[in-house]
């Protein structure tokens, strides 16, 4: 009997062990859907009017601010809205520090340069700048354009 038992224990295990293989992430692919995602959110919202960057970041001075740019070393301290290209809003802070060589998302990393200290700025990131095939949580799905919409209060 106890023969029977480990030889189905073990097929069991072999059969449990068996799963589908997942195509590999294709970076590329994604890469392609976001861009598709962003231009039909722009041609959805005409009054934006956002320029790409060299990394991928689209980009809206909305108010232009009277200080200086923040470099890619210094800490900015911001108020900001992220929504996803839905509009549903995941998150919100005001006074936020943030380290723009620390860890925060690469599309913030590049994103913020184009802003000016007392200026309000419009970001839309493109999911590999952002989470990529991740998800931080419930309210952010892997994969996720995301828009932000910041307020640069000053450099620290």
């Amino acid at each position: 009997m106890k023969k029977h038992f480990l030889i189905l224990s073990l097929f069991l295990f072999a059969f449990a062990s068996c799963k589908k293989d997942e195509a590999p992430f294709d970076a590329a692919a994604q890469a392609a859907k976001d861009e598709t995602a962003i231009q039909a959110f722009l041609t959805a919202n005409p009054g934006i009017d956002a320029t790409k960057d060299a990394s991928g970041v689209y980009y809206q001075v909305i108010t232009e601010g009277t200080g200086s740019y923040p470099t890619a070393s210094q800490t900015v301290t911001v108020n900001y809205v992220g929504k996803l290209l839905n509009g549903a809003q995941f998150d919100a802070g005001t006074g936020l520090t943030v380290n723009l060589s620390g860890s925060i998302i690469k599309g913030w990393k590049t994103g913020l340069l184009h802003g000016k200290v007392g200026g309000r700025m419009l970001l839309i990131v493109p999911s590999a700048l952002a989470y990529g095939n991740s998800s931080p949580g419930e309210k952010v799905p892997a994969n996720s354009v995301l828009v932000f919409t910041i307020d640069i209060l000053g450099i620290n």
